[in-house]
């Protein structure tokens, strides 16, 4: 089962090797994993995918609440959540295929951020779904370079009385 798993932790070195060790350790591959400032510059937000069987994740969730700069471990995959990746993808483009590009950008609502004598670089932020759907019609153009962010989640709505923020 695909687990999204969202860790408030303290700004501190080490932090992300401990949570990634803890979970190599117990046989699960990150499949993505994405961490950034939070709203409070002396917190981060660690957004990891994983997956693997839902008691043996729940274990190493448990184990990941008990380390001291971890503030709060969450299993949001059975959650209301909006997640997004983001993606810069450069791509050839012979100036007769740049129309032809910048509307299956548009239709993604992407971006074109770049533009060279061959090629051309593009934005796309999304599900997952969505981003892997605009790399196979991209392929056929000659996808040169392509570079993304591991997937940023939040649960829907407001914090229920008492958790941290």
């Amino acid at each position: 089962m695909r687990h999204v798993l969202s860790a408030l932790v303290q700004n501190q070195p080490g932090v992300l090797a401990h949570i990634s060790g803890m979970l190599a350790s117990r046989g699960f591959n990150i499949d993505s994993l994405a961490v950034g400032e939070t709203e409070k510059p002396d917190m981060s937000r660690v957004t990891f995918v994983v997956t693997g069987d839902d008691l043996e994740l729940e274990q190493v969730r448990k184990q990941l609440d008990k380390v001291i700069t971890v503030v709060r471990v969450q299993d949001i995959s059975g959650e209301d959540f909006v997640e997004r990746d983001l993606m810069l993808l450069k791509v050839q483009a012979t100036p007769p295929q740049r129309t032809e590009i910048v509307l299956l950008v548009e239709m993604f609502r992407g971006k074109v951020v770049d533009i060279g004598l061959a090629t051309m670089m593009v934005e796309i932020s999304g599900q997952e779904r969505k981003i892997e759907a605009f790399i196979e019609l991209m392929r056929p153009y000659g996808i040169v370079e392509l570079a993304r962010t591991g997937r940023i989640a939040l649960v829907r709505g407001t914090p229920n009385p008492g958790e941290v923020q």
